[in-house]
């Protein structure tokens, strides 16, 4: 269809009707502009206007589909087929601007489930399969150029590109920044302040949900389930073997070092000060003991403490620990006379942290260890 030629024709007819463009505008309803842009053949007249701009010019609408007065059936047939291919054109184009703006919508919902909702809120995986459904149906209908089979290895490439990317990014955040997985297969909720989220190719468990000593483990190999996950009543990330074993010294009267153990260990998110005094350490905790001591929690504390700072600290003999309602005293010789299995832990000065797991981390949750061993190492005052 020649929209240059069908153009000039319109402006010859208009001239003949002695119409102005603004006329012939405002009788069809449309801006000067637009006719314009008819007779200059950027733009092929809207086809619900047609008709009634062939009814102005008083012309067949063969003869301005053609450009021309008085034309052939051979070409009348010709102008039928153009405006039929010109029709169809028109849709195509509406129906690929509907999908793309379906993939933009698809892709929106996607970025919106991901930063507006908690992991933990099935939601937003929800919000997410539904934007992806979106984006997919879209890519698919836009791909109507191909042939159905190249449309189809096209479609489930990316579809498996999607997922993933969307799983790649959720394991991402779960390593990076602690949290639970996004999409997820099943969540298991125990009542040992345990939670099991089991992912396509991992699991996590949440231990200590909800307290200030919540951590979680990335169990990569699926071997753990909520009985033999380890577990441990304070922050294991933090308190754990593996982050301590960092500040073991020879010296006590390291004060940076020495702080940065007692920070990392159970009780200090209470806050807390330390004093030296040659090789016995005083440590200030500023709560009270017996208020906090649910589940015998201070008590594990105290021993885990004490443990550890002795094992890492090699010229330490004696801590104190005052808190606002009593204190508690404890020396080496108490700890390795007293707490079973000490001698365990230790090879050639050297911590084994299996064997520290298993003496003393282990050993937090059981209460009557705990309840048999307290008085045996400190002296309460």
């Amino acid at each position: 269809m020649d929209t240059l030629k069908i153009g000039k024709f319109i402006a010859r007819m208009r001239k003949e009707k002695n119409m102005t463009q603004e006329d012939l505008a405002r009788i069809l309803g449309v801006t000067n502009k637009t006719i314009s842009r008819w007779e200059n053949g950027n733009y092929m007249p809207d086809l619900s206007l047609l008709k009634p701009l062939s009814e102005v010019l008083d012309i067949s609408l063969n003869e301005l589909l053609s450009g021309e007065k008085d034309i052939s059936v051979q070409k009348a047939n010709e102008n039928i087929s153009n405006i039929t291919n010109y029709s169809n054109l028109v849709i195509n184009k509406v129906l690929k601007n509907i999908y793309i703006t379906l993939m933009f919508l698809g892709l929106f919902l996607i970025i919106s489930a991901l930063l507006v909702t908690s992991p933990e809120s099935s939601w937003g995986s929800i919000y997410t399969a539904i934007g992806l459904c979106m984006f997919i149906i879209g890519f698919n209908r836009c791909l109507k150029k191909y042939n159905i089979i190249w449309q189809w290895i096209l479609t489930l490439g990316v579809t498996v590109l999607c997922l993933g990317l969307l799983l790649f990014f959720d394991y991402l955040n779960v390593i990076e920044n602690k949290s639970v997985p996004r999409f997820r297969l099943s969540v298991t909720y125990t009542s040992e302040d345990v939670i099991e989220y089991d992912a396509l190719f991992y699991k996590v468990f949440r231990i200590n949900h909800d307290t200030p000593n919540e951590y979680y483990i990335v169990d990569n190999s699926k071997n753990y389930n909520v009985s033999t996950v380890p577990k441990s009543p304070f922050n294991r990330n933090v308190s754990g073997i593996d982050n301590l074993i960092k500040y073991k010294n020879k010296y006590l009267g390291n004060n940076s070092n020495t702080g940065n153990l007692i920070n990392s260990l159970p009780l200090a998110n209470y806050g807390y000060a330390f004093e030296i005094d040659g090789t016995n350490l005083i440590i200030n905790y500023y709560m009270t003991d017996w208020y906090y001591n649910d589940n015998l929690y201070v008590n594990k504390a105290l021993i885990y403490n004490s443990v550890s700072l002795f094992s890492l600290i090699d010229n330490l003999d004696n801590i104190t620990y005052n808190f606002s309602g009593s204190s508690y005293c404890v020396n080496r010789n108490n700890i390795v006379d007293n707490y079973p299995n000490y001698s365990k832990i230790l090879n050639n000065d050297e911590i084994n942290k299996n064997t520290f797991n298993k003496y003393v981390e282990n050993m937090m949750n059981d209460d009557s260890f705990i309840e048999n061993n307290f008085s045996e190492i400190f002296e309460e005052s």
